[in-house]
């Protein structure tokens, strides 16, 4: 464990947080014919990374003090992941919410763990298909699920 990267990274995290529920607060509040209103859901992320990170924080200041041994950083990894999370988000609208989210879980998944395919693609496929019903229908907000190109 790096305390010291941890210490940053948490307070790295909790100012994205806390900007994704600031930004959020500036989205209207409902959308047509729609109980629960866009910015919900970037709040909900907003606030679960802040508690995450305060988490961590605390994680780092409790772990005790290891060998000095120098820890190699993945940032191959590291880069991949955020292109295409970069990417994700660039074509959310063009290729829809499940294909869109399936696809970069699908894709971290495997560049952090090479193989297991069918429970990365179970795990994908069950990550994007239940947030889209929860949202969707339980919730009964609006999201791009498929895109209109597909139907």
């Amino acid at each position: 464990m790096n305390r010291t990267f941890d210490r940053y990274a948490s307070i790295v995290f909790l100012l994205l947080g806390i900007g994704f529920m600031w930004q959020s607060a500036k989205i209207s509040a409902s959308a047509y014919g729609s109980t629960v209103g866009p910015n919900i859901f970037p709040f909900g992320l907003g606030l679960a990374l802040v508690l995450l990170s305060i988490r961590l924080f605390y994680e780092a200041l409790k772990a005790k003090p290891t060998e000095s041994q120098k820890e190699k950083l993945d940032y191959k990894r590291f880069f991949m992941i955020f292109a295409a999370a970069f990417l994700y988000a660039y074509f959310l609208e063009v290729i829809g919410y499940i294909i869109g989210t399936f696809l970069f879980l699908l894709f971290a998944f495997q560049t952090l763990e090479r193989g297991k395919w069918l429970k990365s693609i179970l795990i994908s496929a069950l990550f994007s298909g239940g947030v889209y019903v929860i949202f969707v229908v339980l919730l009964e907000g609006s999201m791009p699920g498929f895109p209109s190109w597909l139907s």
